[in-house]
């Protein structure tokens, strides 16, 4: 019997790659519901090729031009951020496969636990903002979590079969666009340079967060929600050849790795197969092209948005929200030229350092503090 998907951003890196996995093993998998936010050209396209059920626009200024564009199909067209959040609940679907881009994530992700749903998670923001709300539901409603980012995937295929204590998480970092250019010269970055990222080809927002080292600290949050590890237990390394993609240290001094080429393909069908494995007949890695894997520590002076994102962890509450939500405007706000790079952490640190904070928060006070920090990124960027 085939599994039923929801793709939610099927017209993002991940969900694109999420498609090509369905188009390698058409036995396995049924594409029901795709879902983009403005991209409604190719959502279309999507449709009509894999013949979805339904799809959701977000933006809803696009619905009317993605209607007239699948007129005459049996596909049926829904529009607004709350349309995403109920299809993710529909109830012919299977598994959800949420690659929404930052706090839009969120919604859909509480919606497909409540509803039972397998979710397959490339959306970290899910858990860096609310991890103490999605994981315990999860937990109530019994619903598997299975990442799809290549270094939670990693940790998780180290983890399988272990019954003993963890020592310590060990996430890999690439170090970004910048991780060769000194510390004096990121003043003068471009949007060019920063979204050229020497190892992975992604979406330019997680590639900007990849190039301050938001992304490698929202990834430690990530972990600590996934795995149940505290903060003093999850390191980060410097390793920019991008083959181990984590490991996992064990209390006999035993390193576990995850190794293989930078293709996100592979998490995301172990995500989608897991307890088996995709047949990609094309994916071998020759260790004679790769004769030298090297790892450093991270300069926290150059990336202080690691630590800043460790404090976050550690304080709780809706700190990492604040964060994420600062975050995402000033990222925006580079992206058009509005903002230098530094001031993306700047931004953060401003946002922080002013917004109220609840310690133990529910969806609401999520949502309040996301739409504060967001205030406070534009009051700080004066947009």
């Amino acid at each position: 019997m085939r599994q039923r998907l929801a793709i939610l951003g099927s017209t993002g890196s991940i969900g694109q790659q999420t498609l090509d996995i369905a188009r390698e093993n058409p036995e396995r998998f049924e594409v029901r519901l795709l879902t983009a936010h403005r991209n409604w050209k190719e959502l279309a396209h999507q449709a009509r090729e894999h013949d979805a059920a339904t799809v959701v626009i977000a933006d809803k200024r696009f619905f009317g031009p993605l209607c007239d564009a699948l007129a005459d199909t049996d596909t049926k067209v829904f529009a607004g951020e709350e349309a995403v959040a109920q299809a993710a609940a529909a109830g012919d679907i299977d598994v959800v496969v949420n690659a929404l881009v930052g706090y839009a994530g969120l919604a859909p992700t509480v919606a497909a636990i409540e509803a039972g749903k397998k979710l397959a998670l490339a959306n970290k923001e899910s858990l860096v903002v609310g991890g103490a709300y999605v994981m315990p539901l999860a937990m109530k409603r019994r619903v598997p979590i299975l990442p799809i980012d290549s270094e939670h995937s990693a940790i998780f295929q180290c983890l399988v079969g272990e019954q003993s204590p963890v020592r310590r998480l060990i996430i890999t970092c690439s170090g970004g666009s910048f991780r060769d250019l000194p510390a004096e010269r990121l003043a003068e970055v471009t949007v060019e340079q920063a979204l050229h990222h020497p190892q992975w080809t992604m979406g330019a927002k997680i590639t900007i967060d990849s190039s301050t080292l938001v992304n490698k600290g929202f990834e430690v949050i990530e972990a600590h929600w996934l795995f149940g590890t505290p903060a003093e237990r999850i390191s980060v390394i410097m390793h920019p050849q991008s083959i181990v993609h984590s490991m996992v240290e064990f209390e006999d001094g035993a390193i576990k790795a995850q190794l293989g080429t930078p293709d996100m393909r592979m998490p995301i069908s172990l995500a989608l197969m897991y307890p088996q494995r995709a047949n990609r007949p094309s994916e071998r890695f020759s260790f004679s092209e790769h004769p030298q894997l090297t790892f450093a520590e991270v300069d926290r002076v150059k990336y202080p948005a690691l630590d800043i994102a460790y404090d976050c962890l550690r304080q709780g509450g809706t700190a990492a929200c604040t964060m994420n939500g600062a975050n995402e405007v000033a990222v925006a706000a580079f992206l058009a030229r509005r903002c230098p790079w530094l001031d993306i952490v700047k931004t953060i640190r401003y946002a922080l350092q002013h917004a109220d904070f609840a310690p133990q928060p529910g969806l609401d006070e999520f949502a309040r503090a996301d739409a504060e920090a967001r205030r406070l990124a534009a009051e700080y960027l004066k947009l």
